[in-house]
């Protein structure tokens, strides 16, 4: 029996000559938090439509939760919960009705569905506004609840496109504990497509990115920022240009660059160097004003593999800084 929630081989999607989804091979264990990111149009609606039975591929296959999306698509509707970008809960009804009406939808018995919507109402912190009508919820209210359905027949995968779009920061972090929270005590496997970096970066166990149809990198958070670079590290010194001939005589790998006053300095466990660096300093008779460490985050990440122009100071060991466009990572 496949320990993957989902495993695809092959998957691909083509609209007429467009190829939206480009032989797609994926494996996400159970219980994990898969991220999806992608630049728009890049595949991540359309393979989450394939995997949900929303659409149908064009060749290839996928299992979800060990079923057949092309010959199983009942069983497969019936492992998974979804919270689509857009909203889609009745505003005329109370946040209970919308519970009960999902409820039935999916055969969850009168009995069982009673205490299971008082579940997930518990579990989104909703109770005391279980019965006030939708249309007085906050966006983030409404964002619990499209949760809390989503759950409500025991899915054994939870499919979350952009779950916290167009919500404040706050409300935001809030939804992550949910999603966290999910994991913890429902025991599911939660697939999650996002526009916020730090959403993927603070949620997912591993993280894909899809550009072209294509994955072009997929692994875990910080594996995936190890890969693109070291530390930058950013020092306010008199004479930069010194230290740079003196930091490159100890070791020539090294990549710097300098301007005037400041030395940037481009190295794997960043903090560990700065010592070093003082020290050369120092040594020079050179006054060091201040001094920074700036780790790689996601979006560096995104751009470097995605193929998106960014600004990025580089320049000769021994020149003056200049401005140069990161190339695709192949």
């Amino acid at each position: 029996m496949s320990e993957f929630a989902i495993e695809t081989t092959n998957l691909t999607k083509r609209f007429g000559d467009v190829i939206a989804v480009d032989n797609l091979n994926l494996k996400i264990p159970y219980r994990e938090i898969f991220g999806l990111l992608g630049p728009n149009g890049a595949g991540k609606t359309t393979t989450l439509n394939m995997l949900c039975t929303i659409l149908k591929q064009s060749s290839g296959k996928a299992l979800v939760d060990r079923h057949d999306i092309d010959k199983e698509p009942d069983a497969v509707r019936k492992s998974i919960g979804i919270v689509f970008q857009d909203p889609s809960i009745d505003d005329r009804l109370t946040g209970r009705e919308n519970l009960e009406i999902h409820a039935a939808l999916y055969g969850v018995t009168l009995a069982d569905g009673k205490k299971r919507i008082e579940n997930v109402l518990a579990l989104v912190e909703l109770e005391d506004k279980a019965d006030k009508l939708m249309r007085t919820y906050s966006g983030g209210m409404r964002r619990r609840l499209e949760l809390a359905r989503g759950l409500l027949h025991y899915p054994k995968i939870l499919f979350l496109d952009e779950p916290t779009i167009g919500l404040d920061p706050q409300t935001r972090e809030h939804i992550w504990k949910y999603i966290k929270e999910l994991i913890h005590r429902e025991k599911i496997t939660v697939v999650l497509t996002t526009h916020y970096l730090e959403e993927a970066d603070e949620l997912c166990d591993k993280i894909g990115i899809i550009d072209y149809g294509r994955i072009v990198a997929l692994d875990t958070p910080e594996k995936l920022k190890r890969r693109i670079g070291g530390d930058v590290i950013t020092a306010e010194v008199s004479n930069p240009k010194q230290l740079a001939v003196e930091l490159k005589k100890h070791d020539p790998t090294l990549t710097l660059a300098f301007t005037e006053k400041i030395i940037r300095v481009t190295i794997p466990e960043g903090e560990k160097y700065i010592p070093h660096i003082v020290h050369a300093a120092t040594s020079l008779g050179a006054n060091v004003d201040s001094i920074s460490v700036k780790k790689p985050t996601l979006n560096d990440v995104f751009l470097a593999y995605t193929g998106h122009e960014i600004r990025e100071e580089t320049g000769k060991a021994m020149g003056t800084m200049s401005m140069v466009h990161r190339r695709r990572i192949k």
